[in-house]
């Protein structure tokens, strides 16, 4: 094949990735509009009560008032958000800090997996939420609790994932190395690591999605202060639209978060990601 036929066919591929693209994003903003546009409708034909939702105009005008106007909860949006965030990454980034390596070492040195692999066979199954008595009695309501009820949910996938990633390290490769005269730590570094990095990432997709979810009922139970507080407090005054606003914020900043997530994951492994 020459370099002008290579040439056309590649151009060819790139013009039908970004076509793909273009349709995706339609159908996406389509998707959505087709969601806004039937929830109108049935506000406005008040086929569900006008006590039980609101329309997504009033969601968005209450979001705005909530830019300025601290009430009725006591905070501002972006308060709430800050405080949300401060404490999803505080738990997050040290769930990932201890479980990535904790797993990764526990699939490739049989010793430690044999040592800490009961004490988390029996550790997983409890949900997080199930640790949050234990977090307001020895830690109150503050940061350091509902961080750790955040570690505690995104914990376990990540290191369930880099144990089982590191686990699939084909043998070939490591039997090379070995040949090679390499030393079971460096071919755990060169080769084991490398070769499990996609379900890593896929245990901190994982990891992220939980650390959100568990963060509102974290703060619906022991906060002063966060989306999921926002959200309890909407309950309590009888604030349909402020209740549905902190669930749009969270599932806005949920898609951010993806996005982010999606560029950190593409660069990172991007000798294994065809664009």
């Amino acid at each position: 094949m020459d370099q002008v036929t290579r040439e056309r066919k590649r151009k060819e591929a790139l013009d039908s990735m970004k076509k793909e693209s273009l349709r995706n994003l339609i159908l996406g903003v389509a998707g959505i509009a087709g969601f806004l546009v039937i929830w109108e409708l049935v506000v406005r034909l008040q086929i569900i009560s006008p006590k039980l939702i609101v329309s997504p105009v009033e969601v968005v005008k209450t979001l705005l008032i909530k830019m300025s106007d601290t009430k009725p909860e006591g905070s501002l949006l972006m308060q709430h958000i800050a405080s949300s965030l401060q404490v999803a990454f505080c738990g997050y980034i040290l769930a990932i800090g201890i479980g990535v390596p904790l797993g990764l070492m526990m699939g490739w040195f049989r010793g430690l997996d044999s040592f800490l692999g009961p004490i988390l066979e029996v550790l997983r199954p409890v949900p997080p939420i199930a640790w949050i008595p234990f977090a307001i009695i020895f830690l109150g309501i503050g940061l350091e609790a509902k961080a750790v009820i955040i570690f505690l949910s995104a914990f376990i996938p990540c290191l369930i994932n880099s144990y089982s990633g590191i686990k699939l390290t084909n043998q070939v490769y490591v039997n090379v190395a070995v040949t090679c005269g390499a030393s079971n730590w460096r071919t755990f570094l060169k080769v084991g690591v490398p070769s499990a990095m996609p379900m890593v990432f896929a245990g901190m997709r994982i990891s992220l999605g939980n650390a959100w979810s568990t963060l509102v009922a974290a703060e619906m139970l022991a906060a002063n202060k966060g989306l999921g507080y926002m959200i309890l407090m909407g309950r309590t005054y009888g604030r349909v639209d402020i209740i549905i606003s902190g669930m749009i914020m969270i599932g806005i900043l949920g898609i951010i978060f993806n996005a982010i997530f999606d560029k950190v994951e593409k660069y990172v492994l991007r000798w294994r990601i065809k664009r």
